[in-house]
């Protein structure tokens, strides 16, 4: 089988680039290691004992102002937003667990939030692609260069296949691509290097989300906002649905990767008491609960993403930028030098490859 262009990675950065190719009617295939699209994106249905259901943006959650990419593309696929509730006051919990709530500031005020999930994005632009030319549970093993273009090799449930390929775009994490993929020959090393160093971004996270029957911290004037020393959640948004009914709530796990305590059923029985804690009574009685750790997803994390850390500083180095000349490419957020890190990152990444793949 010949492709003029193989991606790998069905996250938001090789969807978007496969539309862009599909439209111009090129030659490409997507293929995916999981078993949906989406890859650090991800929605969760949860459903209480009524059945109202909400979902919970277990990956990225917000869209900021000046994102012109992601504001275009919702609406170029008809997707609303909604405003990140921030009215009320923020509840900060010290280290000793003394609760004061009489904060009157918000975190993420501004912010937008996709309706029904951020995942419908993705789903939305898999579902513009023929599906000839998505491949799920195809995970890339080996990239073999030859004299034209490379051989791609794939393992999926029924074994291995091989490709071929004039271009190839990595649109996945650089850590993955440098311990999971076999490379013949083997990359240089200031790019081994440079793959190694940069931190893929979510991997060191834990994400818990608490779906409530109402939103009962708005009645006490609060946000949902919440600032904690003493965890495990270090930082809480309201996450309810922009419709009146269901409330929740999400945190960020603050504990290291591989603690005891960050172990599923601790998590949330010690996240429920802090709940209880920073918001009354009713934060312990929720009607479902949802935990992603990130450092546990073989198809987003490696031993190197560890550790939570802050925004890190992303862009292309010289040292991976000068392998497009030979028809490899990278197109995860993380290559995007304005916004890497954050959704709009991916479409900075995916835009500036597809302009290399017209130029080259």
């Amino acid at each position: 089988m010949h492709t003029d262009v193989f991606i790998a990675g069905a996250g938001l950065a090789g969807l978007s680039l496969a539309r862009a190719l599909h439209d111009k009617r090129g030659s490409f295939l997507l293929a995916e290691a999981r078993n949906r699209v989406g890859g650090r994106i991800l929605s969760i249905e949860s459903a209480g004992d009524n059945q109202e259901t909400t979902v919970a943006d277990m990956g990225p959650s917000w869209i900021w102002p000046g994102q012109t990419r992601i504001a275009t593309l919702l609406d170029q696929l008809g997707i609303k937003v909604f405003e990140q509730y921030s009215s009320g006051r923020l509840v900060y919990e010290d280290e000793r667990g003394q609760v004061r709530r009489d904060l009157d500031y918000s975190t993420m005020a501004g912010s937008l939030r996709v309706r029904d999930g951020l995942a419908r994005l993705t789903r939305e632009l898999a579902t513009r692609l023929p599906a000839e030319n998505l491949w799920l549970s195809h995970r890339v093993v080996c990239i073999r260069q030859q004299a034209q273009g490379y051989q791609i090799d794939l393992e999926h449930a029924a074994g291995r296949l091989q490709l071929h390929a004039n271009q190839v775009v990595l649109a996945m994490p650089p850590r993955l691509v440098a311990e999971r993929i076999d490379f013949d020959p083997p990359l240089p090393q200031p790019v081994m290097r440079d793959l190694r160093a940069t931190p893929t971004w979510m991997a060191g996270h834990a994400k818990l989300f608490v779906h409530y029957q109402r939103p009962f911290w708005r009645d006490m004037g609060l946000s949902g906002d919440g600032i904690s020393r003493l965890g495990p959640l270090m930082e809480i948004h309201d996450a309810s649905p922009a419709e009146p009914g269901p409330g929740a709530l999400f945190g960020f796990v603050g504990l290291p990767v591989g603690s005891p305590a960050r172990e599923s059923s601790r998590l949330v029985e010690d996240a429920l008491k802090q709940l209880e804690r920073m918001f009354g009574p009713p934060g312990a009685n929720p009607l479902d609960v949802i935990v992603k750790d990130w450092a546990e997803d073989i198809d987003t994390a490696t031993p190197a993403d560890n550790a939570n850390g802050h925004h890190p500083q992303y862009g292309v180095s010289p040292a991976i930028a000068a392998l497009a000349q030979r028809g490899l490419l990278f197109a995860s957020t993380e290559m995007a030098s304005q916004f890497g890190g954050f959704v709009e990152g991916a479409l900075e990444a995916s835009q500036a490859t597809l302009q290399q793949l017209e130029s080259g």
